[in-house]
């Protein structure tokens, strides 16, 4: 579990798009740094996953790429799913005409569903495509598990995520308020890497960036925190802070302006992929499992 996230809290407020839309500058950006890694990885997926994906930007993109794909979108706010009708009703007469000329079903098909328990087949999917949704959800080893078992063999996961460092100055600052978490505590890196072994992927590659956005105004910067989705956490304070707490934690963000006068808001992002492997077995057909035997005392 990587925090106690309350999951209602997340779906209520990603059930109003127009709150979100203010952040998704970040998503578009992150979304090229990961087209840019998937160009790498030679693959021809005839069904394609975008779980956690919003009102949709990143289904057209991916239409783009794998034009004789399936596309599902799924996303476990319904209001999603109405807004990312939009982009999917533009690829419309793209999905017809493709239809006729390929035997496989192709298009943009949407599913509203949790992460961690996906309304779809086991071995379904060629590639399942995150983009910072992850971090979200409180069982993130739960929607690994899920993420394998839809892929078929030699399927292919890629996703980003937020770290722990996101938010930091957000964190700090509120710090000098109150006690209580103002901000998720994100999954390290080498913990999702642990979490992607046990569930049985292979090769799992993952690696973090640093990036800074930067703002005239505390204002503006703790409206963009609002924005990506607040604090979730069901041991959030639930009254309102005084005005004395709120200057302090104004004050202590306003101690951290950088030299050039702006205000700093880090977000570190963690890109991910890794392979559904082949079970090993014998010329037979037997399943190979390894049992590590406790050694003998010396």
């Amino acid at each position: 579990m990587s925090a106690p996230i309350d999951a209602v809290q997340v779906r209520d407020f990603f059930s109003r798009p127009a709150r979100v839309a203010p952040s998704d500058f970040l998503r578009r950006e992150v979304s090229q740094r990961m087209h840019e890694r998937l160009e790498l990885v030679k693959i021809t997926p005839l069904r394609v996953l975008d779980a956690g994906c919003g009102p949709g930007a990143d289904l057209a993109q991916l239409q783009k790429d794998y034009p004789a794909a399936q596309i599902i979108g799924l996303d476990a706010a319904q209001a999603m799913m109405q807004a990312a009708r939009a982009p999917a009703s533009k690829l419309a007469g793209l999905n017809q005409f493709l239809s006729k000329l390929l035997p496989a079903k192709t298009g943009v098909d949407l599913l509203c569903g949790d992460l961690g328990d996906l309304p779809l087949a086991a071995n379904s999917v060629d590639l399942v495509w995150s983009n910072l949704a992850l971090h979200w959800h409180a069982q993130p080893d739960r929607v690994f598990a899920e993420w394998r078992r839809a892929l078929r063999l030699d399927g292919l996961l890629m996703f980003s995520c937020f770290g722990p460092d996101t938010f930091r100055e957000v964190r700090d600052a509120f710090a000098e308020a109150d006690l209580y978490p103002h901000a998720l505590p994100f999954v390290d890196m080498h913990d999702f890497g642990d979490m992607l072994v046990e569930t049985g992927f292979s090769t799992p590659v993952l690696d973090m960036e640093i990036i800074t956005v930067t703002y005239d105004t505390a204002e503006k910067l703790l409206a963009d925190v609002r924005a990506f989705g607040g604090n979730p956490l069901t041991t959030r304070r639930r009254g309102l802070m005084g005005k004395a707490a709120w200057q302090r934690m104004l004050d202590a963000l306003e101690k951290r302006r950088r030299p050039d006068g702006k205000l700093g808001l880090s977000f570190e992002v963690i890109y991910g992929h890794a392979f559904r492997p082949a079970p090993r077995v014998t010329r037979n057909g037997e399943a190979i499992i390894r049992f590590d035997l406790p050694r003998k005392p010396k």
